[in-house]
């Protein structure tokens, strides 16, 4: 693609989210939402393959629908109560319809099953944004109208996405596949919390997309896109494979790493607030999508391949990787101990 148009789409983007996020009034929201449908959809469908295309349209056609939700909630939130503003969305249809459109947008079950074939039929580099930047628009809605959201829809919606996230992921060869289903699982933990505490949505959501741009650069820096590739990946660059195996298990969770905090910090509020059987189930949950991420950890530095293989060794590359790359890598993994610090921002 020509770097000048490029860079106009990447503009927009940050356009639309910034719009979206800063707005006050329902029409510039959904303005932003539009402005940022419109500059991914040239990102998605930039290597003119049939499967790009169709992943292209799957994504305009929900977003679209998404879209109309989203201003069919605010229109009849006015109707009802003379508003416009975010903030006071008061009437309980109007609230139930702008949870499904978000639900659409993001991706959480039962609205989940664009999600998994739009990031599969996109590059890496389109892949990282989708599953980030373009996330961070709906749940910023939902942060402003967490007030007035229905708890026992969303506790349902949350339940559902981890246990599918986590369910669906198990059986899948392509990693841009397993990483969609992670995605939906993280988005019932974000999910699950909203109403209670905002803010700790907001920070699992910050910790979750530095994790995951993490492991898609590093992807995209060795050029994997398969399971099998991934096995023979490691004599290009093993250091990096070695730090992608501890952020893949800190995407999962597991407690010396960063991915520990938010689910600590979230289970502990759900206890709080009385809510011990959800979040026992919810934890047990994430026990199948720790499993397909052990398989991936395992895939990348743990295992060595049969000696039938089909794949010939990797060339080790001189190409040092970007300091990007580095920052990104070593924030995944070692902000547990400064958890406390972290809390006081946020």
């Amino acid at each position: 693609m020509n770097p000048q148009a490029n860079l106009i789409f990447i503009i927009s983007l940050l356009l639309g989210t910034t719009i979206t996020i800063s707005s006050n009034h329902w029409i510039m929201a959904w303005t932003g939402l539009e402005i940022n449908t419109l500059a991914i959809l040239p990102l998605i469908s930039k290597s003119h393959h049939p499967r790009a295309i169709e992943a292209a349209t799957k994504y305009f056609l929900t977003q679209s629908a998404a879209s109309a939700l989203v201003l069919f909630s605010s229109m009849t939130n006015a109707w009802h109560t003379g508003q416009w503003d975010i903030t006071q969305l008061t009437h309980p249809t109007s609230s139930l319809i702008l949870t499904s459109a978000i639900a659409m947008k993001l991706g959480l079950v039962p609205f989940h099953f664009w999600f998994p074939e739009v990031l599969q039929g996109s590059p890496l580099t389109t892949g990282l944004l989708l599953s980030t930047i373009m996330k961070l628009p709906p749940i910023a809605l939902l942060y402003m109208t967490s007030h007035s959201l229905d708890p026992t829809l969303l506790t349902t919606l949350a339940i559902l996405s981890t246990a599918l996230g986590g369910w669906m992921g198990l059986n899948q060869t392509q990693i841009r596949k397993v990483l969609a289903f992670s995605s939906i699982s993280h988005l019932g933990w974000m999910a699950i919390i909203i109403v209670y505490n905002p803010k700790l949505t907001l920070l699992n959501f910050y910790l979750y997309a530095m994790m995951t741009a993490t492991i898609f650069l590093t992807l995209n820096t060795i050029k994997v896109l398969k399971l099998s590739t991934l096995m023979t990946a490691w004599t290009k660059i093993p250091s990096l494979n070695a730090m992608l195996l501890l952020t893949l298990l800190s995407l999962a969770g597991l407690p010396p790493l960063t991915g520990f905090l938010p689910k600590w910090l979230i289970i502990q509020e759900l206890t709080k607030q009385d809510m011990a059987p959800a979040a026992t189930l919810i934890s047990l949950l994430s026990l199948l999508s720790l499993f397909f991420y052990l398989r991936l950890a395992y895939c990348t530095t743990i295992t060595l391949p049969p000696h039938t293989t089909n794949h010939m060794k990797q060339w080790r590359t001189n190409k040092s990787t970007s300091i990007m790359i580095a920052i990104l890598t070593t924030m995944s993994v070692m902000l547990l101990p400064i958890s406390p610090m972290i809390l006081t921002i946020v």
